[in-house]
């Protein structure tokens, strides 16, 4: 039956691609008649609905007329299909007309590699949230089928026979958690579990249950006169067990558990002050929900961390953990390489495919390129919006990016000069260790190789004899991160000092071009350098330009400006400090090969070439100084020119 079916839904598309042809050269040939175009018309509508209705015999598991209307709403939607940004539901995603990467495949590879409990790791905006959503709307009783039409997993009809809409589930995300103290953690937690058992209230009716498990799932889902929950902790603590065996009495059938983001309180918790009270809550609800509960068909968690030290996941029978280091499942988190061509095809992007995999590929799952998707339907909006738009920073800007700040804070001057050369596109080797806890973090600066690698801010790119792992920064938009935090840090820390920062800046007043060049060689000793030799001259001139703007932010009196109209071109840099009448223009080149005298004599020769002092002496300033300064690497050297005095 299904193969007829298939058959004539494959044939009915071709006969309406002959009838449209020969309708095109009909009125082409201006021969055809009216009353030929009313049948015409009226044998497509009926051939349109029969393959609808065909469809639905092939998909759908009863035919009814509700099956056949989504069919239709979905077909209608094609030629309009929306980038989905943000979208983490998957019954959201697949009706409303989104585009989507059919990640389906990772249900059968489930199943087929079968875990009590199965963990996955990966950074955030990598699909786990919505690979969870599907899982639910897959396995749940009562699910909708439909949902899957066309994707990889309906072409395996017997698998979906046996499982699809098969199983209780309970499915949490703990994203929504965080909070700055442990009761207030606790509140949330409660409304996150409260909210999922409210779906459950046929329970109350049902006969499986005793009058005293009723009344606990009462208990479950009371709220005060506000709408907050108000179980017990120890309740809470017993929540998913109790409900995953309610659900077994109830159905006949073993509960599936999905938890989102399992680690989020506890990193908050970690931060906040309060994690060992959290880790005993969390070890008493995962404890008794995935180790020693017989109603539980299987369990999938995901996160960013392994958390193994605390004894959360201790004593689990068939537990399978799958980090970014291993290539099971690499395909389903993350948008392959494939998955982004067809994207950039389908909406006609195809001319950025190589900026694109510049700026958020690079990321290695078990030895897969893999980009990071929230950039890639990021950048892709932004593109229909303007497609004359340069890539953005999306990724980086969904969280404060704190763990990068806190490892350069510690960072001794070795670990600056490693940063550094991952900054220019080189690798490190570390031992990557896997199954840190947050106390762990602190403990020592090796162990934020660790968690940086373990949260997409490293990837790996090869694995010696030694078990070491070489790490190097994955893509354009993380340098840009760690060059961000890096500038930061370089301006809390030379403001620390401001006697020092304060002699250099007046130097520029007194024309001392020793204590100027002594001055911002230290400083650049402390910073970072570009070393990419594809970079532009100017950009790395910028980069000089960017560490001396820093430096004069603070300072009192100064009116600075940055590359402003000056006589016949623009200046690098301008001050003016009026109290005392003194104008000073900075010209920065860069000195290729360590010629810092031709650097600085180019720079003077520029000044003085372009009139630059005529906008200061209009502004009144009586005396100008004028200053070439000339850098290579973490070495400078400053010129001055003659000074201009009215």
């Amino acid at each position: 039956m299904l193969i007829f079916v298939q058959y004539s839904c494959e044939a009915l598309k071709r006969w309406f691609r002959a009838a449209l042809y020969i309708f095109v050269v009909a009125v082409a040939c201006k021969k055809i008649l009216r009353q030929t175009i009313q049948n015409f018309i009226f044998t497509v509508l009926i051939l349109r609905k029969v393959y609808f209705c065909l469809r639905c015999v092939l998909y759908l598991e009863g035919e009814n007329e509700e099956s056949i209307k989504r069919v239709e709403r979905r077909e209608n939607m094609t030629g309009k299909v929306k980038l989905p940004m943000g979208i983490e539901d998957f019954e959201e995603m697949r009706t409303m007309g989104y585009y989507y990467a059919d990640k389906t495949g990772l249900i059968k590879t489930l199943l087929e590699h079968f875990g009590k409990v199965s963990l996955f790791t990966r950074p955030r905006r990598f699909g786990k949230t919505l690979n969870m959503s599907m899982l639910k709307h897959f396995f749940e009783t009562g699910s909708d089928g439909t949902l899957f039409d066309g994707l990889e997993i309906a072409r395996d009809q017997e698998l979906c026979e046996e499982y699809m809409g098969k199983f209780p589930v309970i499915a949490v995300s703990l994203k929504n958690s965080a909070s700055d103290t442990m009761d207030g953690a606790m509140e949330l937690l409660r409304n996150i579990i409260g909210k999922e058992a409210l779906r459950f209230s046929f329970l109350l009716e049902s006969s499986s249950l005793t009058e005293m498990e009723c009344r606990r799932y009462k208990a479950l889902i009371q709220v005060d006169d506000n709408g907050i929950f108000t179980m017990k902790d120890q309740l809470l603590g017993d929540s998913l067990l109790f409900l995953s065996n309610c659900l077994y009495k109830h159905y006949g059938q073993k509960t599936i558990i999905l938890i989102d983001e399992y680690d989020v309180p506890l990193d908050k918790a970690y931060h906040a002050g309060y994690y060992d009270a959290m880790v005993d809550f969390i070890r008493t609800l995962f404890g008794q929900a995935l180790k020693t509960n017989s109603s539980l068909y299987f369990a999938v968690l995901t996160g960013c961390l392994r958390i193994s030290k605390e004894s959360i996941f201790t004593g689990l029978n068939n537990f399978n953990v799958y980090t970014v280091n291993d290539v099971q499942y690499n395909e389903y988190f993350g948008f392959s390489d494939m998955e982004v061509r067809r994207m950039l095809a389908f909406y006609g992007f195809m001319e950025k495919y190589e900026i694109i995999r510049e700026w958020y590929d690079g990321y290695r799952f078990g030895g897969l390129e893999i980009y990071c998707p929230w950039d890639v339907v990021s950048y892709c909006h932004a593109l229909r919006m303007n497609p004359a738009q340069s890539p953005q920073n999306y990724w980086v800007n969904t969280s404060s990016n704190s763990i990068i700040r806190k490892f350069i804070d510690k960072s001794d001057a070795t670990t600056r000069e490693e940063i550094e050369r991952l900054i220019n596109g080189g690798s490190i080797k570390k031992e990557i260790l896997h199954e840190l806890t947050y106390r762990d973090l602190d403990a020592d600066i090796s162990h934020l190789w660790s968690i940086l690698y373990t949260t997409g801010y490293l990837t790996q790119c090869a694995k010696d004899e030694a078990g070491l792992t070489e790490l190097t920064i994955p893509n354009r938009e993380i340098q840009w991160v760690f060059l961000k935090q890096f500038r930061e840090w370089f301006e809390k820390e030379t403001r620390s000092d401001t006697q020092k920062l304060e002699a250099f800046c007046r130097a520029f007043e007194e024309n001392d071009t020793d204590v100027i060049e002594k001055g911002f060689t230290s400083y650049l000793r402390k910073t970072i350098r570009i070393r990419d030799t594809n970079v532009r001259k100017e950009m790395k001139e910028n980069f000089y330009h960017g560490i001396l703007l820093g430096l004069f932010a603070g300072m009192a009196g100064w009116k600075v400006k940055s590359n402003a109209e000056a006589g016949e071109g623009y200046s690098d840099i301008t001050v003016e400090v009026e109290e005392k009448d003194i104008g000073i223009l900075i010209e920065l080149k860069y000195a290729e090969h360590a010629e810092f005298d031709a650097g600085c004599t180019a720079a003077l020769q520029q000044i003085s070439d372009r009139n630059y002092e005529e906008t200061l002496l209009d502004d009144g300033m009586q005396t100008i100084y004028k200053y070439g300064i000339a850098c290579y690497k973490k070495r400078c050297k400053v010129v001055s020119g003659e000074a201009c005095i009215k």
